[in-house]
């Protein structure tokens, strides 16, 4: 499979319905690829499982190239009504034995639907910061978890993105998807080397508050101005001094027990609702 073809491997012209049993199904065989970083990176495609990830991801007009789903479950009312939105988009549709489908999600009990979707990203250049707006930058994040807990909680709070600064972890492995709960369809991402990220942001027109351990500042005594940019640091060593020194404001959050740090995702989360806290109606 490469980056231009229209669907992964040889096989049936798009829009259609085609039944596979087969492991050595050439589709088959290009999806399980997709498990590994450097098939993705070269076909721009990513796998999302599940019939909730995969129905919002179509609701959100998220273009999908093939929609895989057990035989058993075609029959089911929602399974058959977004098997119809894809096939009316051109997707390809197949049914597959629950063997096949451990195979492509190399999960003992998988789930019944899944989809193959082109990657989308977002330029820093097309980044249009304006009014109460908050993206998280997340400097060398190396948990595919911790990632996918981020996107989601960027969602949650009505955050503006997510830009992955640096050497991170891929936004569309399956673990990232998965943790995302399906907000990977609905929070925009970018990527950037630090150097670009470094220069982009001296355009930006609010600061950048990081957190840091030798931070001087109680995150919950600052009031946070919009539009800004939160910037953590990875999970092992935080924010190296360079990037720390860039940015405007550098915040704490105490730690009353005997941990020295959170977890990466949960610090991210507090940032978050601390920064939203008076924007947001529960």
């Amino acid at each position: 499979m490469t980056a231009d073809r229209g669907h992964p491997g040889k096989g049936p012209k798009p829009g259609v319905v085609k039944t596979v049993t087969s492991l050595t199904n050439p589709i088959v065989k290009d999806i399980r690829a997709l498990q590994q970083r450097k098939f993705r990176r070269e076909t721009g495609r990513f796998v999302a499982e599940g019939l909730k990830l995969v129905t919002d991801a179509v609701e959100a007009d998220w273009p999908i190239e093939i929609l895989v789903h057990a035989e058993k479950v075609g029959a089911q009312p929602q399974v058959a009504q977004v098997a119809a939105r894809v096939k009316a988009r051109g997707g390809l549709i197949l049914q597959v034995s629950e063997q096949v489908l451990g195979k492509i999600t190399h999960r003992e009990n998988p789930q019944m639907v899944v989809g193959v979707f082109r990657q989308k990203l977002t330029r820093l250049a097309d980044i249009e910061p304006a009014g109460s707006t908050v993206w998280v930058a997340l400097e060398g994040i190396k948990d595919p978890g911790n990632l996918g807990t981020v996107i989601r909680t960027v969602d949650s709070v009505g955050a503006a993105g997510v830009i992955l600064v640096g050497d991170t972890v891929d936004p569309f492995s399956i673990e990232t998807v998965r943790a995302t709960m399906g907000s990977i369809f609905a929070v925009p991402i970018a990527r950037a080397t630090v150097a670009e990220f470094l220069a982009w942001k001296e355009s930006f027109p609010g600061p950048v508050i990081g957190t840091h351990l030798a931070g001087a500042v109680d995150y919950r005594t600052l009031n946070y101005p919009e539009p800004m940019i939160l910037l953590m640091g990875n999970e092992q060593s935080g924010l190296p001094q360079p990037i720390a020194a860039a940015c405007d404001q550098l915040v704490k959050i105490p730690m009353a027990g005997k941990a020295d740090s959170l977890n990466l995702a949960v610090s991210t989360g507090i940032m978050l609702y601390e920064i939203r806290r008076e924007r947001l109606v529960l």
